[in-house]
């Protein structure tokens, strides 16, 4: 009970940072950042497709990829297919020591939606 209660208590993580279509558009066009991917095989694949150059690591398997993503020193904007694995990852990612983290706000289903 005391370990649960510390835990609640700690720090409490930063709020993700948000990115929406056309600033990412914008930065893609520019100094991309790295595009991170959370969404199962299956869903990066599948009908929705992808934003071109981003990395496919799923949620599930973040935790082992952390150091290289922290290695790669560029800003990370994970993706998935609306914000909410995405925002997860964010925050673990800053846990993990990862400077520059965004979201993108709506996820794949935005990007979509925007026609692009």
């Amino acid at each position: 009970m005391i370990g649960a209660l510390t835990r609640l208590f700690r720090n409490p993580l930063p709020e993700p940072r948000w990115v929406d279509v056309v600033m990412l558009r914008q930065q893609l066009s520019a100094e991309p950042p790295l595009l991170l991917d959370v969404r199962r095989p299956d869903e990066f694949d599948g009908p929705l497709g992808h934003i071109e150059g981003a990395r496919n690591v799923p949620l599930a398997k973040l935790a082992a990829h952390e150091t290289e993503i922290a290695a790669a020193r560029r800003p990370v904007v994970c993706v998935c297919l609306t914000d909410k694995r995405s925002t997860a990852a964010a925050a673990q990612l800053a846990a993990a020591g990862v400077g520059e983290v965004s979201v993108l706000r709506g996820g794949m289903k935005a990007w979509r939606e925007a026609g692009l």
